[in-house]
């Protein structure tokens, strides 16, 4: 073996030699890796307008952009390192993460949505209250905030989560599940709650207003926001300016939005935009006083190994 490890060498030193292995002269671009899901609408606009590009260009960054089902194997990636930089998320997804050992620094805070997540059941179903849910068949989807919102509704009536019997599906199985009557009631976010009541006779048995803030967070590693700081800058700063922009702007965002989101009808995806605050802030530590109510709930509710303190986590500010 020594002679072929020796013949090797030989080569490598000969290419080097004859510049093969030359560096380029410029350091290659740094690329910054986002995830997302199809909910994250201001990180959508922005990939779809190119703008975040333009933003970091002198900063010799370059995007790549992963799309996920949904948040929590949105976080997972982000906990072994295979995504810099998530998207939003609902407010339960980081507690997962945390008490998976997730070295999270949350950086920017959409301000709260409650309207946005809703239990539906279908038109003719005999469920007419809460508490009609006992014994049901509802489909969430794990870890989400409409997980959280199902904890607190049933809390509200007088039931325990073992009183009803979870599918946990992906938004997109939990709408056919819905659809083709597998299960009693489904617990979703938008754009998939407008849409299902677009295109389905529904009922809301119960938003969140009242029972879950439903606040969306965006979130880096704790080194990653160590040390690129100047990259959330940007990022921050683009996403307030897209909040802003949607805003202003609801009928032409909806446009942008609607061949994203499933070929949804812009009124579908402005009535559900309508119910977000797209109002980008920074995270305050005392902001997290409802984190630290859903992983209490999540706790006593067994379906979170141990409590934590929500505030064990790093906090990004600008400089």
């Amino acid at each position: 073996m020594p002679h072929t490890h020796s013949k090797r060498s030989t080569l490598i030193a000969a290419s080097l030699a004859i510049g093969l292995f030359v560096a380029p002269l410029t350091e290659a671009a740094e690329q910054l890796r986002i995830g997302y899901q199809k909910s994250s609408t201001l990180i959508s606009l922005l990939k779809s307008q190119g703008t975040l590009e333009k933003a970091l260009a002198d900063q010799d960054i370059k995007i790549s952009w992963h799309e996920f089902p949904n948040g929590q194997p949105l976080l997972e990636a982000l906990n072994v390192g295979n995504i810099d930089l998530s998207a939003d998320v609902a407010d339960t997804v980081p507690v997962f993460a945390q008490a998976a050992g997730a070295d999270l620094a949350y950086f920017a805070q959409e301000a709260p949505s409650p309207s946005a997540q809703a239990i539906i059941v279908r038109e003719d179903s005999p469920i007419k209250t809460l508490a009609d849910i006992k014994g049901k068949k509802v489909a969430v989807t794990k870890a989400a905030g409409v997980h959280y919102l199902l904890i607190a509704a049933l809390n509200k009536a007088g039931l325990k989560f073992s009183d009803i019997e979870p599918a946990y599906l992906t938004p997109a199985d939990g709408r056919a599940a819905f659809e083709n009557r597998k299960v009693d009631a489904w617990v979703t976010w938008e754009p998939f709650l407008s849409g299902a009541q677009q295109q389905l006779p529904t009922r809301i048995l119960a938003d969140g207003r009242g029972l879950a803030d439903y606040q969306r967070y965006y979130l880096t590693s704790a080194t990653f926001a160590k040390n690129h700081p100047q990259v959330l800058q940007t990022v921050f700063a683009e996403l307030v300016k897209t909040g802003d922009w949607l805003r202003a702007n609801p009928r032409q965002a909806a446009e942008i939005l609607g061949p994203l989101w499933g070929n949804l009808d812009p009124a579908i995806v402005e009535k559900a935009n309508a119910k977000r605050s797209y109002q980008v802030r920074l995270v305050q530590p005392d902001s997290l006083a409802e984190q630290q109510k859903i992983a209490d709930a999540f706790y006593g509710a067994s379906l979170l190994p141990t409590s934590l303190d929500a505030r064990e986590v790093s906090i990004w500010s600008p400089q």
